[in-house]
């Protein structure tokens, strides 16, 4: 009992000791980004700071959690009802090309994941965590609700199960919802940040902050811009919205409450003051 209670405290010490780790050297990375190719400057106070570092490590930690038993579930089935010859021909391919399948695929499902988040009221009282901020910076990616977090996630990495690119069972079968997981994360502080960047043709292929900035917008032109990697999904689907010019505004039009404890609480139907969960002015799908 003591032994195990001691293996759990080291990796749960280990774990933390990454997150900030992973925390300092985005600093390192994206303050002097910001600092010299700012968008717009605005005035960060230090509840503001508090609550965007506070976010960033419980969203650092729970998703993973809250998605374990699920993504154990979804391995097993996929494990049982796929052929083993196919099994076998994917675990063939190069591991590059398994990652750059990866993160197409998974591209796609999250997608669609993300595009959901704003059309079922039941998950928008989550997602809307995230849309709420009035400005948008690179620490702005980790503000958001945990369940709305792993749920995006999820959508992203059934797919990649679902067709073998990742398999438990072998020594690299790991490597790819890895790397790809990591590799959104970090795209998703990119296209966060605010800098005035635009990256011209680049801007048909990945994602980019001016694309994703769109997304966040809250004017007419809201409920654009859902993929996270490759902006050919929203093109595909009549999702896509970038013009020359960047957004006018961004949040949502409901007040939330002050506290990150209120903002995690009221999704959960803890709040009896929470407003109605539809968002106001949402297009048809």
């Amino acid at each position: 009992m003591l032994s195990q209670f001691v293996q759990h405290a080291a990796s749960f010490a280990m774990q933390v000791s990454s997150t900030i780790l992973w925390l300092a050297l985005l600093t390192l990375v994206f303050v002097p980004l910001e600092r010299f190719f700012t968008l717009r400057q605005r005035g960060l106070t230090r509840g503001q700071l508090t609550g965007d570092i506070a976010y960033y490590f419980v969203n650092s930690i729970l998703p993973t959690i809250l998605l374990s038993i699920p993504m154990g579930l979804v391995a097993s089935l996929v494990s049982r009802a796929t052929p083993s010859a196919y099994i076998e021909a994917i675990d063939g391919l190069p591991l590059w090309l398994r990652i750059v399948a990866g993160l197409v695929v998974g591209d796609l499902g999250a997608y669609w994941g993300h595009r959901l988040t704003h059309r079922s009221e039941l998950l928008w009282r989550f997602h809307k965590v995230h849309h709420a901020p009035e400005h948008i910076d690179w620490l702005v990616n980790t503000r958001a609700h945990p369940v709305d977090i792993a749920f995006t996630r999820l959508c992203g990495l059934v797919p990649i199960y679902a067709l073998s690119l990742a398999n438990p069972a072998t020594a690299d079968g790991s490597l790819v919802p890895f790397i790809v997981s990591y590799a959104g994360v970090v795209w998703a502080f990119f296209i966060h940040a605010n800098v005035r960047w635009r990256l011209g043709p680049l801007e048909w292929i990945v994602a980019t902050p001016a694309f994703h900035h769109w997304h966040h917008t809250n004017d007419e032109h809201r409920d654009h811009n859902y993929a996270a990697m490759f902006p050919i999904y929203d093109r595909l689907f009549g999702t896509h919205h970038l013009p020359d010019h960047w957004p006018p505004c961004y949040g949502i039009d409901e007040p939330q409450p002050a506290s990150m404890v209120g903002q995690l609480l009221r999704p959960l139907g803890l709040d009896a003051s929470a407003p109605p969960a539809r968002r106001s002015q949402t297009p048809a799908a």
